[in-house]
């Protein structure tokens, strides 16, 4: 057992709130939260001057991508199109796959990310599959895989992708693989009817439905290769809780309030969504609807891995159009924000958990829940004097704050240091692999 005593403790439950205390953890999950705990033989963590959160949910990432981090970051998302999927992509082996996952993963523990969700889209063999889900697992931190497909400019003869309907024998193959699993989970990443023709969204859909998987798509980026897809989905009854849309930007209001009403689940990634043109984040039309947005990075070949970036870019973007939707209206400053930083904040922990139907199992605080959790040293010079921790975290907090990260109850970092094996032999193999990969620009 481990015994986190005196830490100012964010809980993300209602009934809870933040207060100074103690923290129990016996084994993968969290045994006890209260004012004081007592625990004869249980490993003691002296946690004061230190704020305990729930580990951060990183709702999109395409991990694939780290080796080469800086390559994208002055790409629109037409030459993304172009250089990475016809371009970078085809090029990448299973090595490339791995290392790049294991060191993005690890990367994401390094921030405080306790959940990632890998969303694998330049996987064309098998091979390149596993590869990804080997590094997750050496990597050690809790990651649900969407399977998704490569996008190459289509060949002489060939398919284009948007016409190929995903896989059943790998999704079959892949269950098997992690059936089971404690800390790996599967969901597919499949192409939706935006990027693929009806025939293809209708399959894909109800093979996701089929296997009880969570299904995610990027919506938005140029005109649909399928215009009336929703609506020809939603009539035939493929619409719920296990869809999960990736950015949104270009749905209408009526579409969005229409899949709120389904359950249906929606990823922002705001800071990616600015850079490359996509539009402005749907965080507050998702808001007003009683909607919460999950929160990712997107792509480390353009952006940081933060997630307190992630939240903190949301939070002012949204107060940005919220401000001036309220100015244009009555000619003055709003009087008061319609979004907090406790939302920011739940965006990048229990509506990541919802996102994954976790919620039961992570994202926050509570007795039984999963430990997994990030210890913020608020005693360095940017944090201090802490008045409120929630938006602390949000609005002050850095990478170099995460002094501890825990997952299912295992230390993955503690007093600021990554607890893996060989990373400079792992850094090394990145290099290489980035070098080689965008020799081919």
């Amino acid at each position: 057992m481990i015994l986190v005593r005196g830490a100012t403790l964010v809980t993300m439950e209602p009934a809870l709130g933040e207060f100074t205390g103690d923290l129990l953890i016996d084994g993968e999950r969290i045994a006890a939260i209260a004012p004081h705990l007592d625990a004869d033989g249980a490993e003691l963590i002296d946690a004061r001057g230190f704020i305990v959160a729930p580990g951060f949910v990183n709702a999109h990432m395409h991990t694939w991508q780290t080796a080469l981090r800086g390559v994208a970051s002055g790409w629109t998302l037409t030459e993304y199109f172009r250089q990475m999927h016809a371009g970078l992509a085809t090029r990448f082996t299973p090595d490339d796959i791995g290392i790049a996952t294991l060191v993005g993963a690890w990367n994401q523990l390094d921030c405080g990310t306790t959940t990632l969700v890998d969303w694998c889209h330049n996987n064309p063999t098998p091979a390149h599959s596993d590869a990804a889900l080997d590094a997750l697992d050496h990597a050690g931190i809790r990651a649900a895989f969407l399977h998704g497909s490569p996008k190459p400019d289509p060949k002489p003869g060939a398919l284009p992708f948007w016409e190929m309907p995903h896989p059943r024998s790998e999704v079959e193959r892949l269950s098997r693989r992690l059936q089971g699993s404690s800390l790996l989970s599967l969901g597919l990443a499949i192409l939706g009817p935006h990027y693929s023709t009806l025939e293809v969204a209708l399959h894909d859909f109800a093979l996701a439905r089929e296997f009880g998987l969570l299904a995610s798509m990027h919506q938005g980026g140029g005109s649909a290769r399928t215009p009336q897809g929703w609506e020809r989905l939603e009539q035939a009854g493929l619409l719920g809780p296990h869809i999960n849309i990736v950015h949104g930007n270009n749905l209408t209001d009526t579409q969005l309030a229409r899949f709120v009403g389904l359950g249906m689940s929606f990823s922002v990634t705001p800071e990616n969504e600015l850079t490359q043109g996509h539009g402005f984040p749907i965080t507050g039309r998702l808001t007003r609807l009683g909607a919460a947005p999950s929160l990712g990075v997107d792509l480390e070949s353009g952006l940081s891995g933060e997630m307190f970036i992630a939240a903190r870019m949301a939070l002012g973007i949204q107060r940005a159009l919220d401000h001036a939707e309220y100015r244009q209206q009555h000619g003055e400053i709003a009087p008061a924000h319609a979004v907090s930083c406790r939302d920011a904040l739940d965006w990048i922990t229990l509506a990541g958990a919802r996102m994954l139907g976790m919620q039961d199992r992570i994202g926050s605080l509570a007795v039984g829940k999963q430990a997994d959790l990030v210890m913020i040293d608020a005693r360095k010079p940017n944090m201090m004097p802490l008045h409120d921790p929630v938006s602390a975290i949000v609005m002050q907090a850095s990478l170099a704050n995460i002094d501890s990260v825990f997952v299912a109850g295992k230390a993955r970092k503690r007093h600021g240091r990554l607890l893996v094996d060989g990373l400079p032999r792992k850094l090394e193999a990145l290099r290489a692999s980035g070098e080689r990969l965008a020799a081919g620009r």
